[in-house]
């Protein structure tokens, strides 16, 4: 199995989120409560701890500058990676410290440790994979840096996550650079989102989606972890699911057209890398697949693919925008 696109799928190696898409400033100042001091947290399965708040934190893409800027943390972002070719947030670019440490996958070893962080926030484990040439979270450890994995992204959870981990995120994030106030309120505006889409949606008749990548001529369908909830949360069923066999070990599945076919769903989700792809995408689906209901009746929703990436702030908004896709009247 060709593991490239399952890699862009899960929004890993993707960044640069779009500001303008979520209808609201991002702050790059908030409250430090309890700035300095320790503290240690959970997470996946182990225990993080932090003599003083860390000063030289790197996102391992630009979702996760967008959450430490959202926490008020601009300043103690050093680097991102995985930018793919995005220039850096206005909040970061401003301040002149933070650099760009790799665009189309995870920095490798030397070049992470170079730039010296003290925690390292990554939307999966994927990111510290040391056959792959990165660090390995021990190496980090050992160099003076935690390595914080989105709740969504722990091994653990990758099949089984929900968009509502991210309120851990938030909270782990918030205890660790003494922003809690800060993160508290970040997470009353997610809740409140998701609260709205889920009374928009209430008692609507839920149409049948599927939820694809496609590179080339290979498609990949997504049948568990939090881009399944996703689609439930935007108010479908999705046609393939965690009790499939193929999904049952990992979140996503290259399928064949004819499985595809069989489907016939009422509504495509795609995910996409930029406009370039997306128009690539509906290209190969109107030509290959004009059979399709979704296609014949143009229900092809469009999905930032930085937005899947787990602990996120566009996991908010990825599922508002395929609320919109899925009942354009309640919005």
């Amino acid at each position: 199995m060709n593991i490239k696109p399952l890699y862009l799928i899960s929004g890993l190696l993707l960044g640069g989120i779009l500001l303008t898409g979520c209808g609201q400033a991002v702050s790059a100042t908030g409250s430090k409560e309890s700035a300095g001091a320790a503290t240690a947290i959970e997470n996946c399965g182990r225990t993080l701890s932090f003599p003083a708040t860390p000063q030289r934190a790197v996102a391992m893409t630009p979702g996760q500058s967008e959450m430490l800027v959202r926490l008020g943390q601009a300043d103690k972002v050093v680097a991102e990676a995985q930018s793919k070719g995005r220039e850096l947030m206005p909040e970061l670019a401003d301040l002149g410290a933070a650099k760009q440490l790799s665009e189309q996958g995870p920095p490798s070893r030397e070049v992470l440790l170079g730039v010296a962080p003290d925690l390292v926030y990554s939307p999966t484990s994927y990111e510290f994979t040391a056959e792959q040439g990165f660090a390995s979270i021990d190496q980090l450890k050992a160099a003076g840096a935690e390595a914080y994995v989105a709740t969504a992204g722990c091994p653990e959870r990758r099949s089984s996550a929900e968009v509502t981990d991210l309120l851990t995120d938030l909270k782990n994030m918030g205890t660790v650079f003494g922003a809690a106030e800060q993160a508290a309120t970040l997470t009353g505006e997610a809740q409140g989102t998701l609260d709205d889409v889920k009374r928009r949606v209430s008692g609507l008749t839920r149409p049948s989606v599927a939820e694809l990548f496609v590179e080339g001529n290979t498609i990949a369908a997504i049948g568990a972890g939090i881009e399944y909830n996703m689609i439930e949360l935007a108010g479908g069923d999705n046609v393939f699911s965690p009790d499939d066999k193929a999904f049952a070990q990992f979140f996503s599945s290259v399928i064949s057209p004819e499985t595809l076919v069989a489907k016939n769903p009422q509504i495509i989700v795609f995910t996409t890398i930029d406009k370039a792809h997306e128009q690539a995408t509906l290209d190969y689906l109107r030509t290959k697949f004009a059979q399709l209901d979704a296609v014949k009746n143009n229900r092809l929703v469009a999905i930032d693919s930085d937005d899947v990436m787990p602990g996120t702030w566009g996991n908010i908004r990825a599922v508002e925008q395929i609320a919109k896709g899925l009942h354009p009247n309640a919005f």
